[in-house]
């Protein structure tokens, strides 16, 4: 639908909001509008030239995407400038802010749906925008086909082992080996649902197939040992572990970190997970390594070894006994990881510290720009920013933050 612009310019689509919304120049916000939209004086929308077509039959009701109506420019700069608005919140101004890095459609490589039964029905997907509803899934336009290709078959299995009137969460998970599928709040009773669940682990060549009924995961079918390789090194992945969402969101954070490092050094790799960068450095330098979660520190510890690294791996609480000054002195460079709610605790110990370079990848713009305020206001240089989009569609953004001394 096209139309002759409103004659004030305050009834145009300016931006998009943090939430997804499209904001006017005098502040109204608009579900569903994209930059150059503009708002008719009935209060129907008239689409600009960057309102897109969304790919998706679900879309706007899928919870698993916001922005299907945003043509690529609009939702690059949209990513863009979740980061810049955050830290321009916090009055941190970076000294450049690269272009950002974008995935492609039907990349995502891990997924977290729901799914509930109804009689003989089974419905699987992801809820509707702020609703519990599930949207039963017939496409996907981010998952891997792959993954969305195990919907279809997961509907009978979980009609043999999914109590009536009950809902489960299906949590699946791209691994070196194949799909790495969990199945949480279903019900194995009886030798028929034993058997159908090893003839559709083999059916669908599973990497391996794990179900928690409510006192913890079992493995009931891993031929191999299910492992996801970072810098050449296979390393042991528990079920749902967490993943980067895209391979190439993470090969982008990869090199944006891996082109901040000096070129000789200790590292440290702070909330290092399974290894996504600890590991993807190579071989060249000594690295520390540090992790709350133990599971996860034990598997790369081990993958460490067996590739003869120079990996130093540490099961530390970084919340609660984050490392000293005196203890970061002693790395040429930290890379900082944290979960959503950023690393304040770390990163005041980092701001009395003298390490000269800090290369932080967050998952929250919000929280890393309060972290980066910590750091500038210490001495430190945000040189530069580079957004990353890998929840394609979605108001989820990742970024790497270059912070020198």
């Amino acid at each position: 639908m096209t139309d002759s612009k409103s004659d004030s310019e305050t009834d145009s689509i300016i931006r998009i909001a943090a939430r997804g919304d499209g904001v006017t120049a005098d502040g109204r916000h608009f579900p569903l509008t994209a930059p150059g939209d503009w708002i008719r004086p009935d209060g129907s929308v008239a689409f600009g030239v960057h309102h897109a077509q969304p790919p998706c039959i679900h879309f706007p009701e899928c919870g698993g995407c916001q922005l299907q109506h945003l043509d690529e420019e609009s939702y690059a700069d949209f990513v863009t400038a979740r980061v810049t608005g955050a830290l321009a919140g916090q009055g941190v101004t970076p000294g450049a802010v690269l272009p950002p890095h974008i995935s492609p459609p039907m990349t995502r490589r891990r997924a977290s749906l729901r799914a509930a039964r109804a009689g003989k029905r089974v419905t699987i997907g992801f809820a509707e925008e702020g609703s519990h509803r599930l949207i039963d899934l017939q496409m996907c336009a981010v998952l891997d086909p792959r993954l969305l290709a195990l919907v279809a078959p997961l509907r009978a299995l979980l009609a043999a082992i999914l109590p009536d009137k009950r809902a489960a969460h299906v949590k699946m998970s791209l691994v070196d080996q194949g799909v790495d599928l969990l199945l949480e709040g279903v019900r194995v009773e009886g030798l028929a649902a034993d058997e159908a669940l090893g003839d559709f682990a083999r059916a669908q060549a599973l990497a391996r197939l794990t179900i928690d009924e409510g006192d913890g995961p079992q493995t009931r079918w891993e031929p191999e040992a299910a492992t996801v390789s970072f810098g050449g090194a296979a390393v042991g992945f528990p079920p749902f572990a967490f993943l980067q969402a895209t391979p190439d969101g993470e090969a982008a954070l990869v090199a944006a970190v891996r082109a901040a490092m000096p070129e000789t050094g200790p590292v440290a790799d702070l909330f290092c997970g399974l290894g996504t960068f600890a590991l993807a450095l190579g071989d060249a330098r000594p690295v520390y390594a540090a992790e709350a979660a133990r599971d996860v520190i034990l598997r790369l510890k081990m993958a460490a070894g067996r590739a003869q690294r120079r990996l130093a791996a540490d099961h530390r609480d970084l919340f609660r006994r984050p490392l000293t000054p005196a203890e970061l002195d002693r790395f040429a460079a930290v890379i900082l990881d944290p979960p959503r709610a950023g690393a304040r605790e770390q990163v005041l110990q980092l701001a009395a510290s003298n390490v000269p370079l800090i290369a932080y990848v967050s998952c929250n713009p919000a929280s890393f720009a309060r972290d980066a305020a910590h750091l500038t206001a210490a001495g430190y240089r945000l040189e530069s920013v580079k957004p990353v989009g890998q929840f394609r569609w979605s108001t989820h953004v990742e970024l790497v933050g270059i912070f020198r001394k």
